[in-house]
């Protein structure tokens, strides 16, 4: 899903003649130079501190300018830059001299229009982008601030460092301990469930597997008693999107290795170029499609609205998706869809499968940040910048885009976890947006990931306990987080790389038996003319100064 090209941001300022910071400019860090920035970015003496904690320091009635994603879904009367959630901002920011204006950005195309906005010198103050190596090369070609000196101070961005934490923050910080941008925190880091017809189970007196082997016995016996339905659909890993799941994690050799898997584990092109155990991996789901055990042209539509489909159906036996799929409400609650229909249907999730190598549990969830925030250099107040997204870290800033106003949106229970009130008028009047506003985190505000499990079970009414085994069966075992690291000959031959894969990926699946070793073969070499070996050593020589000393 890495469809960007790497962005010379320096480089093309300079071609096209946009000014954002000056050619020969050093680097604006807040401390004042010898060169004259171009845009009058305020600048402090040097041995002086900005005051970044909310509440701090009262502005001059300054502004702002915050990108937010449009996903084309506000309600009827608002838009994602004018509504009730920004006014509520707003109403806040002004209290410390602060006024926020928002610039939306179609979230399918963030970094297309990240890359336009830093040629031009339009973007806003604060940005935001998902992958990491755009965002550090913006600036390594002295396109973007360095935010040590608006972080690091004992009293500065003192609540956002609570609420982030050093180990999040640090990684958007360079071996100088520059900080070239801030990571969003995820509440919780939990990824993919595998999701079972319990109900089958039940009827056939079947318990969940827990190995390959039993896995490939309650499919085959699926098959069986509902002939017409599919015994399994695992697409995860099969589409164009490119992402290892936690089915393949059981047939993976070097998982056990936490550093062979950050170098291996950021793509399911690299897993198969590189660890045996997922080409196993595929020869496997080569046989379920050759036995008719998947979908037989589940390559037409690998898209979730097809997994849906089959869900409220009735018509897939087993099936890997996204953490809490089969009960978020957020996604429709779709298993309360499906017993509207079908009283008896129950479709729970069950823990990933042992290893086949080690008999260990391991769990692919997500890394410990989701987003980047950065501040260009054409940015006029890089101080009340980091402000705002401080104030993001408070009761009344976060917390409350994300859940609302007590005795409104959600009242708390004995133990003080926020709980919904009314899940529909919810839904309308803020979730549409509340991810989105909520810059500094993922998955929403809260502090620790039990916290969340909890909170969220409660928007599920009826499925509270459905959600908490779903967070804990997602988080259980070995867990290996997914890199965050993109090697620069990703990103640069990533359309040739992206063409080959999806063409091998339907192919190994597809084949015949006896054609799938030559088949696998015959990828790899096309990756390795498409330049696959220069990947893995930039990706190998990457990890090995991350790890080392440890």
């Amino acid at each position: 899903m890495k469809k960007a090209r790497r962005f010379l941001a320096g480089a093309l300022i300079c071609t096209m003649g946009v000014s954002l910071f000056g050619c020969n400019a050093s680097r604006e860090t807040g401390k004042k130079t010898e060169e004259t920035n171009t845009v009058g970015t305020e600048t402090k003496e040097e041995g002086s501190e900005f005051k970044t904690t909310y509440g701090s320091k009262k502005f001059d009635d300054v502004t702002i300018t915050v990108e937010v994603f449009d996903r084309s879904n506000a309600p009827e009367g608002s838009t994602v830059i004018d509504n009730k959630w920004t006014k509520y901002i707003n109403e806040e920011m002004n209290k410390v001299g602060i006024t926020v204006k928002f610039v939306a950005v179609p979230r399918a195309d963030e970094v297309n229009k990240a890359q336009l906005m830093m040629a031009s010198g339009t973007g806003p103050d604060i940005m935001i982008c998902y992958t990491s190596s755009i965002v550090e090369g913006f600036y390594k070609d002295g396109g973007t601030y360095d935010l040590s000196p608006y972080v690091d101070g004992m009293e500065q961005a003192k609540n956002l460092k609570d609420y982030i934490g050093k180990d999040c923050i640090d990684l958007g910080r360079n071996q100088e301990g520059e900080l070239w941008a801030i990571p969003a925190r995820r509440s919780t880091t939990a990824s993919t469930n595998l999701f079972i017809r319990k109900d089958w189970l039940d009827a056939l007196g079947l318990k969940a597997p827990t190995t390959k082997e039993e896995m490939y016995q309650v499919l085959k016996k699926f098959q069986k008693y509902k002939p017409d339905a599919f015994a399994a659909s695992f697409w995860v890993c099969t589409k164009a999107s490119d992402i290892p799941g936690v089915m393949a994690a059981s047939f993976l050799k070097n998982i056990a290795d936490e550093k062979a898997y950050a170098i291996e584990g950021d793509s399911a092109t690299s897993l198969l170029y590189t660890d045996p155990g997922f080409g196993e991996y595929f020869k496997w789901m080569n046989g379920l499609y050759n036995e008719g055990l998947i979908d037989p042209e589940y390559y037409v539509d690998t898209t979730e609205n097809a997994l849906k489909e089959d869900f409220v159906n009735g018509k897939v036996g087993c099936f890997e998706s996204n953490v809490n799929y089969n009960v978020d409400s957020l996604r429709g609650s779709l298993l309360k869809v499906l017993q509207s229909t079908d009283p008896k249907a129950d479709v729970i999730s069950i823990p990933p499968l042992k290893n086949e190598n080690d008999g260990e549990i391991y769990n692919k969830n997500y890394p410990i940040n989701g987003a980047y925030l950065f501040i260009p250099q054409s940015a006029k107040n890089v101080e009340a910048a980091v402000t705002y997204l401080d104030w993001l870290a408070t009761k009344e800033g976060g917390f409350t885009l994300f859940h609302g106003f007590e005795g409104e949106h959600f009242k708390y229970d004995d133990s003080g976890v926020p709980c919904v009130i009314d899940a529909g008028y919810n839904t309308k009047d803020k979730d549409w947006t509340r991810h989105d506003l909520f810059l500094i985190g993922n998955q929403g505000y809260y502090k620790t990931p039990d916290e969340f499990a909890k909170a969220t079970s409660k928007e599920c009414p009826g499925y509270e306990n459905y959600v908490l085994d779903n967070y804990k069966n997602a988080s259980m075992g070995v867990v290996r987080h997914d890199p965050t690291f993109t090697a620069p000959t990703s990103t640069e031959k990533n359309t040739e790389i992206s063409v080959i894969r999806e063409e091998y990926f339907v192919k190994l699946v597809t084949c015949p038996p006896d054609k799938f070793d030559a088949t696998l073969q015959e990828f790899k070499d096309k990756l390795k003319k498409a330049g696959y070996d220069q990947i893995m050593t930039e990706r190998t020589e990457y990890y090995d100064k991350a790890f080392a000393g440890k």
